[in-house]
């Protein structure tokens, strides 16, 4: 939401367009709300004018009414936008100092409505950032495509491979674990052919032959095989407990000394994310209870992460251990309002099936409760909020797990998060700041259309010292913008 009453205060992003549109309805209307549609949504002014300073201004729209049948009458039309994703509410005239505008709420767009195209070419599918409106490259709108489906990209039957992908000991181990979770299943007679049938890491072909799903592969195949199936696919974990090398411990799933599939990649991670945390003294009965509701959210994060990745997607996954924060990052943004996801409810998994393995382990939720109980968990322990941020071209969620409480008046917890020497070291050498960090100020200035230093260290709980250090490495990123000439009077915003 944005003040419209003091319009100039704010400047064109990724949520926002102005069109002074004196001269009727602009052309390019159109392929903004394409990109708006098909990324995170946003709102177009329709008499509003951006001045060389790139202020917003309002001027008077001569017959707004008119703008806005016209513009009911071209949404409505199949050759020129593929679909309406608005209610009437979305679109309506309002006076804003005097002056009349037209403000056009385009929402994010349902996975099932995706690519949102123009011109009836889905190639004409564009998509928003920083810079302005983009068409959308192949790769972004096959993903677009592949989310769209009804059946989950796990469940296609890999007719050119045979079960002789399948890794026997990491489904040996997956069955133990069934039956320690589930003693007594009448699966647990079945052979392993009827096994993987029936859980779904195996379907009949158009030939009649068995042949693994794209889930079975995943979850029990060995990289080599996946890798020829999911061209980009790659596991990454690292642990950076010393500032004088890019990780101290790190599990890959190219190194060939294991399967490399997800399920003994989740066993390896999980492993390693709990050792360092603190478990209660607990006896239920005569046994100790090792568990706790953070190991829960630990492997419902985990697993999360796994489950709702785009494994045709680029980069990989990668899990990031540090003493202060946890990240896991996955190809793919999510499929469903980031909203919707942390409030609870709604489930929708990329990958279906492989949810479903999970569950048989007892592992993942499948009733949207998972995220939030994450949420819950983190503010019982006194921690900071966990942060899903998105990022596009290509598309990444992240997931960040503080293990700490931040404040703004511990010089102690700023320095140590704020201290250059904890910057993440990514495998292609470069230096990357925080992620969480970084997405709060990102966040910040896509609220207040600009921000001085000492504003925005208290936002995000920084000495301005080090704020401006990542200020600094935002500005050569090409993110934010920074004006003026000493540090007292400089303002940033985001690049247009």
């Amino acid at each position: 939401m944005i003040d419209l009453n003091n319009i100039e205060k704010y400047r064109e992003n990724n949520r926002l367009e102005a069109k002074k549109a004196l001269g009727g309805l602009p052309k390019s209307i159109w392929e903004t709300y394409s990109a708006f549609a098909n990324t995170l949504g946003g709102l177009i002014l329709l008499g509003v004018e951006e001045h060389k300073d790139r202020s917003l201004h309002t001027v008077d729209l001569p017959d707004p009414d008119s703008l806005i049948k016209e513009f009911w009458d071209i949404i409505n039309d199949p050759n020129k936008v593929s679909i309406s994703i608005l209610s009437s509410k979305d679109v309506y005239p309002l006076e804003v100092n005097g002056y009349h505008i037209v403000v056009i709420n385009v929402p994010r767009a349902d996975r099932s409505y995706k690519p949102v195209y123009i011109d009836g070419d889905p190639q004409n599918s564009y998509r928003r950032d920083g810079e302005g409106d983009y068409r959308c490259t192949k790769e972004e709108y096959q993903a677009m495509v592949r989310d769209a489906a009804v059946r989950t990209q796990d469940m296609q039957v890999l007719k050119e491979m045979d079960l002789g992908v399948i890794n026997h000991d990491s489904l040996r181990g997956y069955r133990q674990r069934m039956k320690y979770s589930r003693p007594g299943h009448v699966w647990e007679q079945l052979d392993d052919e009827a096994f993987l049938l029936r859980i779904g890491a195996a379907g009949i072909g158009t030939d009649g032959e068995k042949h693994p799903t794209a889930a079975g592969l995943l979850m029990f195949g060995n990289d080599y095989d996946i890798v020829s199936e999911f061209n980009y696919y790659f596991l990454d974990y690292q642990e950076q407990y010393d500032t004088e090398n890019r990780w101290t411990d790190r599990i890959i799933s190219s190194s060939g000394d294991w399967s490399g599939n997800v399920y003994d990649f989740f066993f390896r991670v999980y492993n390693k994310l709990q050792q360092d945390i603190k478990v209660p003294f607990k006896i239920e009965g005569a046994s100790r209870v090792d568990d706790t509701p953070v190991h829960m959210a630990l492997r419902e994060a985990l697993a999360n992460c796994l489950v709702n990745a785009d494994y045709y997607g680029r980069r990989g996954v990668v899990v990031i251990k540090r003493p202060e924060i946890i990240t896991m990052a996955n190809p793919g943004t999510m499929r469903i309002e980031l909203d919707a996801a942390v409030s609870g409810g709604v489930s929708d998994p990329r990958n279906n099936t492989l949810l479903k393995m999970f569950n048989i382990i007892d592992i993942g939720e499948r009733a949207g409760s998972g995220i939030p109980n994450i949420f819950r968990v983190w503010r019982e322990q006194g921690w900071s909020e966990p942060m899903y941020t998105e990022s596009m071209n290509p598309d990444r969620t992240v997931l960040s797990l503080p293990l700490s409480a931040e404040s703004i008046n511990d010089k102690k917890s700023a320095t140590k998060i704020g201290d250059k020497k904890s910057a993440i070291k990514i495998g292609d050498g470069k230096t990357s700041i925080n992620e969480r960090i970084k997405s709060s100020i990102i966040n910040y200035l896509t609220d207040n259309p600009q921000g001085k230093t000492v504003d925005i260290a208290v936002y995000i709980g920084l000495r301005p010292s080090r704020t401006r250090d990542y200020l600094r490495d935002l500005q050569n990123e090409g993110i934010i913008v920074g004006e003026g000439t000493s540090n007292k009077t400089r303002t940033y915003r985001l690049k247009r």
